[in-house]
């Protein structure tokens, strides 16, 4: 699983920080969550690819939704088959199928616009799902969790075995959960030889939000959470005029959801020029690892019990 951040500014763009925008590669599966101005030219400039077979919407405000429009037409230009599923808060669907039809433009593709409400399920695929969740904003929004089935648990071949399972096709069967009879009719049960199911991996994008206890519910034990931190502290009283978080409020969330890593997002353009407040605050709260994150930014998401570090890099 690859996360590539696309867009990391706020409201008012600057020349290094693009409008909301947030992938996620999943085992060649491309969800593309948010899509503000310019977003196509992003995932041509990092390299991401244009297959993105779901969107999800946070919220309709312009600087998370502008670039619905281009990258519809730039999908249609290259000659795109497959369809597009797009999945906004309540109440969004006539205004997202607005912007794909944009100028009464007809994709020679299939696009899908869904409404979905907090605590639902977005999407659903063979091993895995993309929650919404609640979050608070000056308009109808939701977050979503993209959260992994449990995987089997480790098989030990040793016992197997030691068992008398012949090394083949039973090996596999066992650690499906299935029980093998062996040819003497000794039955070899699957919880004999197969550990405790591993968690699979939780990745978590908040939008545009205050803080809330409902994000630090879905994003429990998370592997990443990408978390608005518009402001600092001395902005405090503005984040609650215009319902974001500040780094410290957003620091608090991932430290009561005792997620893995943190990413700050949605930076405000007056942090142009030196974002490091930002993270100085959240580190004075969070001890986790935490960054702010930077348009183009790639990392990895391993699972907790891989001794993967989850390596980044820039462009």
């Amino acid at each position: 699983m690859r996360a590539t951040f696309l867009g990391t500014g706020g409201a008012v763009p600057t020349t290094a920080r693009a409008p909301s925008a947030f992938l996620v590669n999943r085992d060649g599966e491309r969800l593309l969550f948010d899509c503000g101005e310019g977003t196509q030219r992003q995932m041509m400039r990092y390299g991401t690819g244009f297959g993105v077979s779901h969107l999800f919407v946070t919220h309709l405000h312009g600087d998370h939704i502008l670039g619905i429009p281009g990258l519809i037409q730039t999908l249609d230009f290259n000659d795109r088959d497959d369809s597009l599923a797009i999945h906004g808060p309540p109440g969004s669907k006539g205004h997202l199928e607005q912007l794909v039809h944009a100028g009464g433009y007809q994709p020679g593709f299939h696009v899908s616009v869904h409404e979905v409400r907090p605590g639902n399920v977005a999407y659903r695929a063979d091993d895995y799902e993309v929650r919404a969740f609640d979050t608070e904003h000056r308009t109808a929004s939701v977050g979503y969790a993209l959260v992994e089935d449990d995987r089997p648990g480790r098989f030990d071949r040793e016992k197997a075995e030691e068992l008398g399972v012949p090394v083949g096709p039973a090996f596999g069967r066992l650690h499906a959960g299935e029980d093998v009879e062996l040819e003497d009719g000794t039955v070899v049960r699957s919880e004999q030889v197969v550990g405790d199911p591993r968690p699979g991996r939780t990745v978590v994008y908040t939008g545009d939000t205050r803080p809330l206890n409902s994000t630090v519910e879905v994003a429990c034990d998370a592997d990443l959470l990408v978390h608005d931190a518009t402001f600092t502290d001395e902005e405090a009283e503005r984040a609650k005029q215009t319902a974001h978080s500040t780094a410290r409020e957003a620091a608090r969330v991932a430290r009561d959801a005792d997620v893995r890593r943190f990413a700050l997002t949605h930076i405000s353009a007056r942090y142009a020029a030196d974002p490091s407040p930002l993270l100085e605050q959240a580190r004075e709260v969070y001890d986790g690892e935490a960054f702010v994150a930077e348009d183009g930014q790639k990392l990895e998401v391993p699972y907790a019990d891989s001794d993967g570090g989850g390596a980044e890099t820039g462009e």
